[in-house]
């Protein structure tokens, strides 16, 4: 999982792992796919991936995968319970992505 990135509290200063971090996070988020796949757990909260793909209407593998890399963005989090993995969003990870952008935007 990823860990949270410290913000820098000087202008003139950029955390350059900061900026990778919230780079990789918005190109996994970037692709059409996982929009839907985001789109759905938006809606539905909590899903396994084969809810997942059924709704979506996709291959268990490429449903797979594209969870994968939602997961290493820490866009999405997993829950297990017993066999089955549920998916949900990661919102604080989406809000921390989201204000360090706006952050550095409105410099």
């Amino acid at each position: 999982m990823i860990s949270k990135v410290k913000f820098v509290t000087e202008k003139s200063k950029l955390d350059y792992g900061a900026v990778k971090l919230a780079a990789l996070t918005l190109r996994s988020i970037n692709h059409d796919i996982r929009k839907d796949i985001l789109k759905l757990l938006e809606h539905n909260k909590s899903m396994k991936v084969t809810d997942i793909y059924l709704n979506l209407k996709m291959q268990q593998s490429e449903t797979s995968i594209n969870l994968a890399i939602l997961r290493k963005s820490g866009i999405v989090s997993t829950n297990r319970k017993g066999k089955e993995v549920y998916y949900s969003l990661n919102l604080s990870r989406i809000e921390h992505v989201v204000s360090f952008v706006d952050k550095w935007a409105s410099l």
